[in-house]
């Protein structure tokens, strides 16, 4: 680092006279830092961008003779590894215009404020972001949602499938659309209204269904993530998992059966995969004893899925912060697994296999 300063948002804050937390509040980024005899404050105070880290240790050490430099350097290594400080003496990316400075300000202040990894520029996220490919699949209520959110946090391209006309029943909770789009293809529509949320990325479409795995294969290379927000037909999520495993593309899938939203993410050079994760939770099920007693109804006997805006919005926002964390690496997450969140009681239960299946389809297939 050339001039070193504790992140705004780390900024620390002492509790009697032993005590000092860096990093806020919220837990996993917090941490309390003994410091009987107030060198650790005077350092993080010294810590403010405008001296670079000889300057530092010099002024510290000069301060409490008793201090070995190479010892205050490590200090400000580890405070640096843990995510505390950022670069003052950097200026932001070259790639990144004006525009896109001032339309994510925001957005950068939370990337760094969660980002617990050392970085070239405080610009990492929005830089990652911009230079990322992602592929969506299905435009209804968490597809719609998680488009917005991309669009909004400034994904380079995005690339958008759906098959589907606006109809009424769609507008309780999707997003996108408003009267004025009944009838229209729902991929056009949503491009007008995502491109004039944001002008500076590149938009696409395309009117098309899924029909199995060989179509996944052919889209998804050229893309770093594919979501997957459709739930039509009921295989199409193992077509897209084999898809992807098979052309080495991350994806995250989402959805929602009534008050449970679902989110999962998957990075095909790690095991298990998703149908790893769906036969254990099968498994389990079956130990439990947990089997239905009648069969379920056809599909065309079955009512409309039970959903609000919530639902949705709550499924496509996880997806999208599922899709922007693969892109960005913040914060680092567990891969390779499906986490439910159940709205009634507010809890999550991550459902993951302990172990990569023998069994699996998808990964022998593609071993």
């Amino acid at each position: 680092m050339k001039r070193p300063r504790v992140k705004h948002e780390h900024r620390p804050v002492r509790y009697g006279r032993n005590r000092i937390r860096i990093g806020g509040a919220v837990p996993g980024i917090a941490v309390d830092i003994d410091d009987r005899d107030g060198s650790v404050w005077a350092l993080l105070q010294l810590l403010d961008g405008t001296r670079t880290v000889d300057q530092v240790i010099a002024d510290l050490v000069h301060r409490f003779p008793q201090l070995d430099a190479d010892r205050v350097r490590t200090d400000i290594d580890d405070l640096a590894g843990r995510g505390h400080l950022e670069d003052a003496g950097r200026s932001a990316p070259p790639q990144l215009t004006a525009r896109d400075l001032d339309r994510h300000a925001r957005s950068q202040r939370l990337w760094q404020w969660i980002d617990d990894t050392p970085r070239a520029t405080r610009w990492h996220a929005q830089l990652a972001l911009k230079q990322a490919r992602v592929l969506l699949i299905g435009l209804g209520g968490a597809g719609s949602t998680a488009a917005l959110a991309l669009t909004q946090s400034g994904v380079g391209v995005l690339h958008c499938l759906d098959f589907d006309a606006v109809e009424m029943s769609n507008l309780n909770r999707q997003i996108l659309y408003t009267d004025d789009d009944l009838g229209r293809s729902k991929v056009a529509a949503a491009l007008d209204r995502l491109r004039a949320h944001n002008s500076d990325i590149t938009i696409t479409g395309e009117h098309r269904a899924i029909d199995g795995p060989a179509d996944v294969v052919t889209l998804a290379p050229g893309f770093d993530v594919v979501l997957l927000a459709a739930d039509r037909p009921r295989e199409i999520t193992s077509w897209v998992n084999h898809g992807c495993h098979a052309t080495g593309t991350a994806w995250v899938h989402c959805g929602y059966h009534g008050p449970v939203v679902a989110v999962g993410s998957y990075q095909p050079d790690r095991t298990p995969c998703y149908d790893c994760v769906l036969a254990d939770a099968r498994d389990q099920r079956r130990r439990a004893g947990l089997r239905p007693v009648a069969p379920e109804p056809a599909p065309e006997r079955r009512p409309p899925a039970a959903s609000n805006a919530v639902t949705a919005g709550t499924s496509g926002l996880l997806a999208a912060h599922a899709v922007m964390r693969l892109i960005t690496g913040i914060p680092a997450q567990h891969t390779n697994t499906t986490v439910a969140l159940d709205l009634l009681t507010m809890t999550a239960l991550p459902l993951a296999p302990v172990a990569h299946r023998p069994d699996c389809p998808t990964c022998d297939l593609t071993a």
